[in-house]
């Protein structure tokens, strides 16, 4: 069953999902911030799977894309849950998680909640942390005192917001300050000509990383997206490769 559905949490809220069935680890791709299941990268990493026979799960975060809610209740918390509940509702056996950018921060905190269930780990232009440095102390105080940042969106019309209980919630899910207790084996891709995510972050995530198995490729003419047909065709041969 590959057509949208919906996974219907204990709340009330309904979570769309697509969900290919085929041999494991199941691929778990994880959007960006204000993105959803129908990006580039996604459609692509679903399609890959179905020809190949692999199973996958793509999801639109509650407040993004076809599921309920409103956008500003979003956080790291709230959307790691309903990755965690659709896993459990829905797939069977080891799974890898595919994080693009924010969803390249909460693939490690689902990884850390799915323990022995972890399979392996991709980052694309992973963001985690990003509440800590990638706002300047004005922006970090306006947030404190309840305020919403909007910033300039380089990829579509309208600013891009945060808000205060995101970037609080982000606060109390910082990871990079200490070991990050995963043993998986975890690819990391990252573009040098990122705006958004210094490349740099790559290697601080490949260290704090309990696994051994790490390895980060950095495309030298890579943006934040990479989402070029060579930067999809590298994703793929990425999860293709994994052990």
């Amino acid at each position: 069953m590959t057509e949208t559905r919906f996974h219907t949490l204990p709340d009330g809220r309904r979570i769309a999902f697509r969900h290919s069935p085929g041999t494991g680890p199941t691929l778990v791709f994880l959007p960006g911030y204000m993105s959803d299941m129908a990006g580039g990268k996604a459609t692509a990493v679903f399609d890959w799977a179905a020809a190949q026979g692999r199973a996958c799960l793509l999801l639109d975060y509650s407040g993004c894309g076809q599921s309920d809610g409103s956008f500003a209740d979003g956080t790291l918390s709230r959307w790691r849950d309903e990755v965690l509940a659709l896993i459990q509702a829905h797939v069977a056996g080891s799974v890898v998680l595919i994080g693009s950018s924010m969803g390249g921060w909460l693939m490690l905190l689902a990884g850390l909640a799915l323990g022995e269930r972890l399979a392996g780990l991709v980052g694309i232009a992973a963001a985690p942390d990003f509440t800590a440095w990638g706002f300047s102390d004005e922006q970090q105080s306006e947030l404190l005192a309840g305020e919403t940042v909007l910033e300039e969106n380089a990829y579509g019309p309208q600013p891009t917001p945060t808000f205060p209980g995101f970037w609080a919630d982000g606060q109390a899910n910082l990871l990079l300050d200490t070991e990050i207790a995963l043993a998986c084996p975890v690819r990391l891709l990252h573009g040098q000509r990122d705006p958004d995510v210094p490349w740099e972050l790559a290697l601080t995530l490949a260290e704090q990383l309990h696994s051994d198995d790490v390895q980060v490729t950095l495309i030298k003419d890579g943006d934040h997206r990479l989402s070029r047909d060579g930067d999809i065709a590298l994703l793929l041969r990425t999860i293709s490769e994994l052990p």
